[in-house]
């Protein structure tokens, strides 16, 4: 009996320790086996921004560019910023200038302009901006992206900065179209004059939205909606004018609301990639010098449910591969509810953070994204819960802006472990896994992504399940001499934690509700 009882308890050991071995995910990767090339990882640095730069303290202005800029590390190897590789400038539709009769409530949302109403140029003007623009440069971000929400009020029907009529046409005035081209491209001469190159133009923004609001009611932001021969009118605009100048500046288009008005939806911006590549099209801007096979749309209100936010990806991918135009993911935080998945009251940083992630790994893995650019660097926020809108927390100490604190989110070093490694011009890779898992299970397990350079292979892992996982990479073709490992958990300080690969055959653990991101080098 005895024997027996001890033999009872030998199983019940092994099968208990069994339980606890985590699971192994298996991932087989061919460096030679590339899919997209990246181009970049970027974000904007828009409201907020100039009463920022003008007020706040020194140390926490260097402090919030070394975070979002720097790709140096501490002395313990980990990093002291996400090394963005974009950084995206508003130009101004002279709301600002207007004051509390631009209609914009929020003074921290209007926004200055460097075109005078008499035709002359103030380049004193967004001083707040260009001084992170500046930092931007100075920390050897490889591209700078201008945009504009709005052309300046003097070209506009209304003399606002957005709608007051409700016909989702552009507030443009038709007789303004080669002077809203000629401003933008004269602030980009300026700036080149400067050593601040901006390498986009992007003329319009979220061109599906109505952007109205009735007199007297109170406007959130500057805004035009534009119908797609509105957009291809302002493009062979703007591409003249940038020719006359001899800009080396190309044109970005068309920051669609929402990523399915890139393929299909009704209105009178929809069908993007069709409407300005296909080659039957009525509005193709397929010969304009200045115009590349670039299109890009915003991951908003198309990323509830993985299923959904999946699909719509897949036929961005389909659609753009179709026409030949490479897609750039140009705008995203979580405006709507997707990323409570389901949760009520308060939603923890790390469950942002780790859906934040998700998209991005969406956008890059089924929808071929070749850039991925975040709305909005900074805002008033809560560190700790629902940090849906920003990855630094802004704490002002005034109503009136003057001063305040920062606070590093888990969205900024979420967003790190896609910016930092990988760099323009890797190419994300092929991969297959052994667990047979579909895109919709993957979603909710350890999703993984694979990048490789002339000497590296970068991985991306998100463990979106509640179980430690262990990840087990075989490349075929390349031969680690080392690498390093980058950490982040729901704990305090676990901010990209650096330690170094041991035995890579042994695999790396993935820590329940955690990011982890593997660089190993030849």
């Amino acid at each position: 009996m005895k024997k027996v009882v001890l033999a009872i308890l030998s199983l019940l050991t092994a099968a208990a320790g069994f339980a606890q071995k985590p699971k192994a995910l298996i991932i087989k990767i061919n460096p030679q086996n590339k899919a997209q090339q990246i181009d970049n990882f970027g974000a904007a640095g828009a409201w907020f921004t100039e009463g920022i730069a003008k007020n706040w303290p020194t140390k926490n202005r260097e402090q919030m560019a070394e975070w979002l800029f720097s790709k140096d590390f501490d002395a313990s190897g980990n990093p002291k910023g996400i090394g963005l590789s974009a950084w995206r400038f508003n130009i101004g539709g002279g709301t600002a200038e207007q004051g509390d009769s631009s209609g914009i409530t929020d003074f921290r949302k209007r926004v200055e302009s460097f075109l005078r109403p008499d035709g002359t140029y103030d380049w004193s003007k967004q001083a707040g901006y260009i001084w992170f623009t500046k930092k931007a440069k100075e920390y050897g971000v490889e591209n700078l992206i201008a945009f504009s929400n709005t052309p300046p009020v003097q070209f506009t029907k209304n003399g606002r900065g957005y709608k007051t009529t409700k016909d989702y046409v552009s507030n443009l005035k038709p007789e303004h179209y080669g002077d809203y081209a000629g401003f933008l491209a004269t602030v980009l001469k300026h700036f080149d004059g400067e050593g601040l190159h901006f390498n986009y133009i992007s003329p319009v923004n979220e061109p599906q939205w109505d952007w109205y609001h009735a007199p007297g009611q109170g406007a959130k932001q500057e805004g035009s909606p534009w119908r797609n021969d509105e957009i291809a009118r302002v493009a062979k605009a703007l591409d003249s004018a940038l020719t006359a100048t001899g800009s080396a500046s190309k044109i970005l288009l068309t920051e669609a609301a929402q990523l399915d008005y890139l393929y299909t939806k009704t209105g009178n911006a929809n069908r993007q990639t069709q409407a300005f590549f296909a080659p039957e099209s009525k509005l193709a801007l397929t010969n304009l010098k200045n115009l590349p096979r670039i299109i890009g749309g915003h991951s908003y209100f198309t990323d509830k449910g993985d299923s959904a936010r999946i699909a719509i990806r897949q036929y961005v991918a389909d659609t753009t591969a179709k026409y030949g135009v490479t897609f750039w993911q140009t705008e995203y935080s979580m405006l709507a509810d997707g990323y409570r998945e389901g949760k009520t009251g308060r939603i923890p940083a790390i469950d942002c953070a780790l859906f934040l992630s998700k998209v991005i790994h969406d956008d890059l893995v089924h929808g071929n994204a070749a850039a991925w650019q975040l709305w909005n660097s900074w805002e008033p926020g809560n560190p700790d819960f629902d940090t849906r809108y920003y990855v630094i927390a802004l704490k002002p100490s005034s109503p009136e802006y003057v001063d305040g604190t920062i606070t590093a989110t888990k969205n900024l070093w979420a967003l790190g472990h896609y910016s930092r490694f990988i760099r323009p011009g890797m190419h994300r890779l092929h991969i297959t896994r052994n667990d047979g898992l579909s895109p919709v299970q993957i979603a909710q397990d350890l999703m993984v992504s694979a990048y490789a350079g002339e000497k590296q292979v970068v991985l991306v892992a998100i463990n979106y399940s509640n179980e430690e996982r262990i990840l087990k990479p075989e490349i075929s073709g390349f031969k680690a001499s080392g690498g390093d490992i980058y950490l982040t958990t729901g704990e305090k300080g676990v901010d990209m934690q650096r330690s170094k690969v041991r035995k890579l055959k042994d695999g790396v653990k993935v820590p329940a509700r955690g990011m982890v991101t593997v660089v190993l080098q030849k």
